[in-house]
């Protein structure tokens, strides 16, 4: 029994020390990905921002064992010499002068390291050129690179390297590409056009391995982490490799030794960008057993003796349990209830400033529309009257004019046609005429500039409701319609408004390709967000519905009363097939 309760609390703690490790990993995944949207919305970031941007990041504090984050830019050979003549004048201040591109000799293309924070870490890595650099195993990385490229992940070394620190320490490092914002990337092809660098993340394994061992209650755990790499040839088999060995975290050896019989022993996956890892955690039995279990044999002999003293002290010792774990429950439950309410009242006012802006943004777009009619557009329509009346009067004396005319008469019905397109992509003017007018209005343009039929059901030919739900529901059809233009690929489109008692409901159905597994996360997605944010301002409920090559059902539910509910993102789809959203 007691061997029993020993091993059990091995696996708790064993658990426990797994979980602090995914989530210490997904963190730095997380910072590599913050720093890679950094890259790609600010493309001309200098790097005093840079540098305020990873100060701001509290390495130390926030994310132990981060120790390097850094960007590398794809140059040309033909912008080789204006761009090491930049980077030689912006570094020269810095104490680091004769900037060159390393190795040496002239190449297609170079993927070069330009920004690296703390810079105090690895300066000698400015103007290496990553395309060319050899591990020392002799195993190249370019392969590493442009697969992450090509598909848009995240690439790891599977190697321990030697970061430049005042003592020796051990690290891995990891990157993500770096995309044009506005460009395309849904093909291997148009992620290669729409490439611009990649951003790199460097960690000490030791750090990251220590910090678990000193969260642990007990003392003598032993953790190792084991890693599959490359073999050290290109085509070699893949093989094991000790990453970290807790009581020789300076060294390396080969292998963990062998778990011995006095010993409780586990070993636990752990996915790392496509690198199957395995932490390996032994500890002496001896270091789990209490005192209490130690002494359990002798206190049952002596039972018959003192069975009155041993029901008194189990009953004390349960009781200062109970005691105990009532108070950590009850203050675990404060901290929890203060936590959600701090979340509640960020979200109110995140979900308030999106609604104000998105308000902001639509009586904006109403009030040029108004203008450029009221404006623009009579001026236009004056200039019209007075050149046709010229046109009139020219026809018979002056043909060469009134030809000249005829053609300016022509310029400007082209510009009132323009006009007017530009005032219904603003604010389309049938949208004062209700929901119901502005939806046929859009399902009438879809079919003449798609050539895709759509079928519009409704229950009620005169929807009443307030102008933003009209609004905000003539733009979710807009972007949904543009959606199966673009990207379904269907030969039929299904469009359904629907009034309730106190709800009104729009669902959009193709019969299209579906949504591929992945896409919703892709660089520059933001369709479906934008429809999600929208509901959500309204109280709304937000559905999709969508496997490959079964189309793809957009469902919206509005109440007709205002509301500051905002329910979750729902989708009702299987596991093996996750909704994704196509790329707008």
């Amino acid at each position: 029994m007691t061997e029993k309760d020993a091993s059990e609390r091995f696996v708790s703690q064993v658990r426990s020390a797994h979980f602090t490790i995914l989530r210490r990993v997904k963190s730095y995944v997380d910072v590599l990905r913050g720093t890679a949207s950094l890259f790609q919305t600010t493309p001309d970031i200098t790097r005093e921002q840079f540098h305020r941007y990873v100060n701001g990041l509290n390495l130390q504090e926030e994310f132990p064992g981060v120790q390097a984050v850094n960007y590398a830019l794809l140059v040309k050979d033909a912008e080789r010499p204006a761009f090491e003549k930049r980077m030689a004048a912006e570094l020269v201040a810095e104490g680091i002068p004769n900037f060159k591109i390393k190795p040496p000799g002239r190449r297609d293309e170079y993927l070069v390291v330009t920004y690296i924070e703390p810079d105090t870490i690895g300066r000698e890595m400015f103007g290496n050129d990553l395309l060319r650099t050899v591990t020392h195993s002799g195993i190249r990385t370019p392969a590493i690179l442009d697969n992450s490229r090509d598909t848009g992940g995240l690439a790891a070394s599977g190697r321990p390297m030697n970061m430049n620190l005042p003592q020796k320490v051990a690290g891995l490092g990891m990157r993500l590409p770096v995309y044009q914002i506005g460009m395309p990337t849904e093909t291997v092809e148009q992620r290669r056009a729409a490439y611009i660098g990649s951003v790199g993340l460097a960690f000490s394994i030791e750090t990251l391995m220590n910090g678990v061992l000193e969260e642990l209650p007990v003392s003598g755990m032993r953790m190792g982490l084991i890693g599959m790499v490359d073999g050290d040839v290109p085509g070699d088999p893949k093989r094991r490799l000790l990453l970290y060995d807790s009581q020789m975290p300076h060294n390396h050896p080969a292998s963990m030794p062998p778990v011995a019989d006095d010993e409780f022993y586990m070993s636990l996956p752990v996915e790392f960008s496509n690198r199957n890892w395995e932490v390996e955690f032994r500890i002496k039995k001896a270091d789990l057993y209490t005192g209490f279990d130690a002494y359990v044999p002798w206190m049952t002999l002596a039972a018959g003796f003192v069975t009155t003293a041993l029901v008194y002290a189990l009953f004390q010792a349960l009781a200062l349990s109970r005691q105990t774990a009532v108070r950590l429950a009850d203050r675990m439950t404060m901290e929890l209830r203060a936590s959600k309410a701090s979340l509640q009242i960020s979200n109110s006012r995140l979900r308030d400033l999106a609604a104000h802006a998105e308000e902001i943004k639509e009586s904006e777009r109403k009030r040029i529309a108004r203008e450029i009619h009221d404006d623009l557009g009579q001026n236009l329509l004056a200039l019209r009257i007075e050149v046709d009346m010229l046109a009139s009067r020219t026809a018979e004396r002056h043909p060469l004019l009134n030809s000249r005319v005829r053609w300016t008469l022509q310029q400007i019905d082209t510009t009132i046609g323009s006009v007017r397109q530009i005032i219904n992509d603003l604010r389309p003017n049938v949208l004062d005429l209700g929901l119901n007018a502005a939806v046929d209005w859009q399902i009438a343009q879809f079919e003449r500039s798609s050539g895709i039929p759509c079928e519009l059901v409704e229950n009620d030919q005169n929807i009443s409701i307030s102008d933003s739900c009209a609004t905000a529901l003539f733009r979710i059809l807009q972007e949904s319609l543009t959606n199966v233009a673009r990207h379904a690929n269907a030969t039929r489109v299904r469009v359904e408004l629907l009034v309730d008692t106190d709800r009104v409901s729009m669902m959009v159905s193709d019969n299209g390709r579906g949504l591929q597994p992945g896409g919703r996360h892709k660089p520059g997605s933001f369709g479906l967000v934008g429809i999600e944010e929208r509901v959500r301002m309204l109280g709304g409920v937000f559905r999709v519905n969508s496997m490959p090559g079964a189309g793809t059902t957009i469902n919206v539910s509005i109440p007709l009363n205002d509301t500051s509910i905002m329910p979750p993102f729902e989708t009702d789809l299987p596991e093996q097939n996750p909704v994704v959203t196509a790329i707008i």
